[in-house]
């Protein structure tokens, strides 16, 4: 790719290296073109017509509570992510997000913290447990749960098996209760209608309470059991599929059996690394980028290609079978999240599908030189890293 990437103390130009484009005077937002620099100077290859694949967080509305806050990214903010909808969610420690259920499943990420879940299924079977930094968590659709912050709080990231799904407008018992005349929860529970005049009046959503004791303390014996498949995985127990240049961790139901509806990879990029080209054949990518930045251009055919710059917050979307890479182009590592409403993680590689091919007929494919030719390996690898010809910032 011809675009440089401009230094920080200079103000970038939509100026290609072979002189298209012209200096923009302004009004501008320099902050926002420097972070952009794949937008402001396409690569040459960039053409047609792609949708907008990128959405931050920090752009969205923040909900503030007494005990944490919360914000998402829906087909409201992102139109083309119709799979999937994600939460960025933070807890104070003995803070609580109450008691709910949704129409949809939810999985999640423990970004920083730790928490501690509950859940009953429709057996009775319960299940209560601790959440550490690189734990998921998965709740089948419809199953009752909650999440409260342990000693230090905890931010997460919650994802949902529909792109139209609003964590605002899930079903609360606070909400359901404020909504039940008196005598009914009064003929419910068997206690006088009196008893119910301090609830709330309306959907608490997430409250402050105390730091909850240990899990010894507050375990609850169900004469049902607990629940059968475990609600939570430790991700980052795992051992990694180790390439040059980063690893992956994959969570999908073969490993997670649990997780149904979501399948996800946890990506890292050392710096002059790439997930390398490959495609999707089981449904969209939902993207959250926790360190680092990087580049990724999506290919979505008839000579169809945009290139979008992600660094930490950001939310990247990919459309079903669309090809694509991501490359860090920072000096960290960059750490992100694929994600796919998917029982099974699964994907297909260039190289590996080159090398598992006739070579003739590859070669006269492409006019295919003996270097590419040699460079095809049966093996594929998830990140790439190749001495002399990787990407590090200038």
């Amino acid at each position: 790719m011809d675009n440089s990437h401009h230094k920080p103390n200079q103000v970038p130009q939509p100026i290609r290296s072979d002189g298209t484009g012209a200096p923009d005077y302004g009004p501008r937002d320099i902050m926002r073109d420097r972070e952009n620099p794949d937008m402001l100077v396409p690569p040459v290859t960039d053409s047609g017509l792609i949708p907008n694949l990128k959405f931050s967080f920090s752009d969205t509305h923040m909900q503030l509570n007494h005990g944490g806050w919360s914000r998402e990214i829906t087909v409201r903010e992102l139109p083309i992510a119709t799979t999937l909808a994600g939460v960025n969610m933070s807890l104070t420690p003995g803070g609580v997000r109450e008691l709910h259920w949704h129409q949809q499943a939810e999985w999640a990420y423990m970004i920083w913290g730790s928490a501690r879940i509950t859940a009953v299924d429709q057996d009775g079977r319960n299940f209560i447990a601790d959440i550490h930094q690189g734990d998921l968590w998965y709740f089948p659709a419809g199953l009752p749960h909650s999440i409260q912050g342990l000693a230090e709080g905890c931010e997460f990231l919650l994802v949902f098996d529909d792109g139209k799904f609003s964590d605002l407008n899930t079903l609360s018992i606070s909400d359901w209760f404020a909504h039940t005349p008196k005598d009914v929860l009064s003929a419910n529970f068997g206690v006088p209608a009196n008893a119910f005049d301090t609830i709330p009046a309306e959907q608490v959503y997430i409250f402050q309470s105390e730091v909850p004791g240990s899990l010894e303390s507050q375990k609850v014996d169900s004469p049902y059991g607990t629940v059968p498949l475990s609600f939570k995985h430790r991700l980052l127990a795992q051992s990694p599929i180790q390439t040059p240049g980063g690893c992956v961790r994959i969570a999908d139901s073969s490993n997670f059996p649990i997780s149904k509806t979501v399948a996800a990879a946890l990506v890292a990029i050392e710096p002059g690394a790439m997930r390398e080209l490959h495609w999707h054949p089981n449904n969209d990518e939902w993207q959250y980028y926790l360190t680092g930045q990087g580049r990724m251009t999506v290919f979505g055919g008839n000579g169809a290609a945009r290139t979008f710059d992600y660094r930490a917050g950001d939310v990247g979307y990919v459309p079903y079978a669309f090809g694509h890479y991501v490359q860090n182009t920072g000096n960290q590592t960059l750490w992100f999240l694929e994600m796919f409403k998917s029982d099974r993680f699964a994907d297909i590689s260039l190289n590996q599908w080159m090398a598992l091919t006739p070579k003739d007929l590859v070669r006269h494919n492409l006019h295919a030189s003996p270097e590419l030719m040699g460079s095809l390996r049966k093996e594929k690898w998830p990140v790439v890293k190749y001495p002399g010809y990787s990407y590090y910032p200038r």
